[in-house]
């Protein structure tokens, strides 16, 4: 947050426009659509219920299937089930960590065969990279599958020069707290045909019909973005690219530092993709690093460092245990291996230090022939 975050925010608050409508509604969801290179965009308080309004809009109900990326946060796959359908789970490539477009486009094959396609598949854009879409949109295009691109994550992120948030017949982004861009809590809906767009805005209000009374046919949601929040929005919307930067410099630092040490690997950028590095997640190799992630993730804390794990992938959560899954191995070994560093907008240099010197000192500490203070990674 900077200055231009607290003019925005007073301003709305002056206005008088409070509730969920008003002219920073409207402004913030010009400057995001246009942003992502969309025709229309709805905001949301959060990219969760973007994503349900998606799926309704698309027309999911009982007994179909939708499948999405298992290496993602639970809110990706919780719409579904909401809608009665069920959640199909899919691996993703080494390559860029999403969906892998070559299992994909043989699972549709095979599915197409037997007559059991889902009715949508949500790609999600992990820890702020795209996913290689060129074969996945031509997939869907050749088997009629709606795609919903959930880059909740990646907001300016590009894939050969088209951003994220501009694949698929519908889109979304979130503007979560921990987000690179954020007004607290809030999300948005992104389409090039205005009138899905408009009906999800009629959604997310209630599905009240137009009449001097409350009249409503269709159950609706109380799903719009706050007046007030929704200038913060387009002031952070303002400054993407230098939030952006802020990030792909701690990953640069980190990468810069570490990389040359045996056992550690960083989060792959292909070739034509820019990501934002939202997180920068690393993988361990505890063998020939000496510590694997959870040492190193209990020596930062104890240093008052917060790290993760990456996404647990949600074939393997509780919650979907009874879930088909096609594919999983290659995200259960990032899981058992992986990281997310501290990665703020506004971390310092001397904070991005403090964190390479633990990591360090745990690589340090596995080399029995070189003594010195171990503390840290006891």
């Amino acid at each position: 947050m900077g200055p231009a975050e607290r003019e925005a925010l007073l301003s709305a608050f002056d206005s008088g426009w409070i509730a969920p409508l008003g002219p920073q509604v409207e402004a913030f969801e010009r400057a995001l659509a246009k942003r992502v290179g969309r025709s229309d965009a709805a905001a949301t308080n959060s990219g969760t219920a973007a994503l349900h309004l998606a799926l309704r809009l698309l027309g999911v109900g009982p007994g179909d299937e939708v499948w999405l990326s298992t290496l993602t946060f639970v809110a990706s796959a919780t719409p579904i089930t909401w809608l009665g359908a069920e959640p199909v789970f899919m691996d993703s490539e080494a390559r860029t960590w999403n969906l892998d477009p070559e299992l994909f486009a043989h699972a549709l094959d095979c599915g197409a065969a037997i007559g059991r396609l889902p009715k949508a598949v949500i790609v999600v854009d992990i820890y702020g990279q795209c996913a290689d879409y060129d074969p996945i949109v031509a997939a869907c295009q050749r088997h009629g599958v709606a795609l919903i691109e959930d880059a909740a994550e990646s907001l300016g992120a590009s894939y050969h020069g088209r951003p994220a948030g501009s694949f698929g017949e519908l889109a979304l982004v979130s503007f979560n707290g921990n987000k690179i861009a954020t007004c607290g809590g809030g999300g948005m809906l992104v389409g090039d045909d205005p009138q899905v767009i408009a009906r999800a805005r009629w959604l997310a209000s209630q599905a009240r019909e137009d009449t001097a009374h409350y009249q409503h046919e269709l159950g609706g949601y109380n799903y719009r973005l706050s007046n007030v929040l929704a200038g913060i929005g387009v002031a952070q919307v303002g400054r993407l690219d230098e939030l952006v930067d802020h990030r792909r410099a701690n990953f640069n630092h980190y990468a810069a530092e570490l990389a040359s040490l045996p056992g550690i690997s960083f989060m792959p950028e292909p070739p034509g993709y820019r990501s934002t590095r939202w997180l920068t997640a690393v993988l361990l190799d505890s063998e020939q690093f000496g510590a694997g992630p959870e040492q190193v993730r209990l020596a930062l804390d104890r240093e008052g460092i917060e790290s993760r794990p990456l996404w647990k992938p949600l074939h393997m959560q509780p919650l979907f245990a009874r879930s088909r899954c096609i594919g999983g191995q290659f995200t259960e070994q990032l899981f058992a291996r992986g990281l997310c560093l501290p990665s703020g907008s506004t971390l310092r240099g001397e904070d991005r230090d403090r964190v390479i010197q633990i990591i360090r000192a745990c690589h340090r500490a596995a080399r029995p022939q070189v003594f010195m203070p171990t503390e840290a990674c006891a």
